[in-house]
């Protein structure tokens, strides 16, 4: 992990550089945020905190809330698919909006796959026997953690800022219901691992050789960090879309309908006989000819 990250820095880093060549810019906040996204790696593997998340379960779980919910939140704030787009010229942001905008992307970077893949993780991870199995194999480890940053960074990426432009961005509604749902899994696995009286990963109390808390106590303590704390994260960020939603209602923008990518099916459907496409939303004169469209398709009906 510790390569990817210094990798992925070097190339973020040289896409600034193209970008400022190009005599554009590149807004300073976004690096910040990538910068914060890698010392919470950092912080979660390379510290003293990667080590106890060896061996106590309540500390798996802090690293476990940094990789899946505040890493990927910092990294889509910090844009790195527009970078990419921005870095590589006309030809390259082309090409980037081009496949954002195949379909099967969009259904991938929607929340009909990243909400069921961020609980699939959560779930999955924690009330089976996967602990004991990544305690005894650091690879699995290794491998747990890229997949929190990965379905992370898959759930939050149409949910957070406006990296994903066009058809797949998702209106205020839609955002808050994601983060709503979010926290069902949360709370399931944070209430089962606080209630349940059997150690779901006796594999933590075996590794500490008689220090530290017992298992049950280790375990309750990591549910009430996933309960409360992932249902924390996750009020959090339905405070910050019931504001934008609630702001954006009173300035008469756009974002209370049910999101462009649902909405496109709509949008197919209102294409004039000259192949141009009618927007139903922007003007009296528009509506009037969708209106007229619909008389001549009952007519020849």
């Amino acid at each position: 992990m510790t390569t990817i990250m210094v990798a992925t820095t070097i190339l973020y880093f040289y896409g600034i550089y193209r970008v400022r060549r190009s005599g554009a810019s590149w807004p300073p906040i976004r690096t910040i945020w990538w910068l914060t996204a890698m010392a919470l790696i950092v912080f979660s593997v390379n510290t003293v905190m990667g080590d106890l998340s060896k061996h106590l379960f309540w500390a798996h779980m802090v690293v476990h809330l940094i990789l899946i919910t505040l890493v990927p939140l910092f990294l889509v704030l910090a844009q790195p698919i527009r970078l990419l787009a921005c870095a590589t010229g006309e030809t390259g942001d082309r090409r980037v909006r081009t496949f954002l905008s195949n379909r099967v992307i969009r259904l991938c970077t929607s929340p009909v796959v990243g909400l069921p893949l961020y609980a699939a993780m959560l779930i999955g991870t924690h009330l089976t026997g996967f602990q004991d199995l990544a305690i005894a194999n650091p690879w699995l480890k290794n491998l747990e953690y890229t997949g929190y940053l990965v379905a992370g960074w898959i759930f939050m990426l149409p949910l957070v800022g406006n990296e994903l432009c066009g058809p797949t961005k998702l209106s205020h509604p839609l955002r808050f219901a994601s983060f709503l749902l979010a926290m069902g899994p949360d709370t399931l696995v944070g209430v089962t691992l606080m209630m349940t009286t059997t150690e779901l990963a006796p594999g933590y109390a075996a590794s500490r050789a008689g220090w530290g808390p017992t298992g049950l106590e280790d375990q309750s303590a990591a549910g009430a960090i996933m309960w409360f704390g992932g249902d924390g994260l996750m009020m959090f960020l339905l405070l910050v879309v019931a504001f934008q939603w609630i702001t954006a209602e009173a300035t008469g923008k756009r974002g209370g309908g049910m999101g462009t990518w649902l909405d496109s099916a709509r949008r197919e459907a209102l294409i004039g006989e000259d192949g141009s496409e009618v927007d139903v939303d922007d003007d009296e004169a528009a509506l009037a000819a969708y209106n007229a469209r619909l008389r001549e398709m009952n007519r020849h009906g």
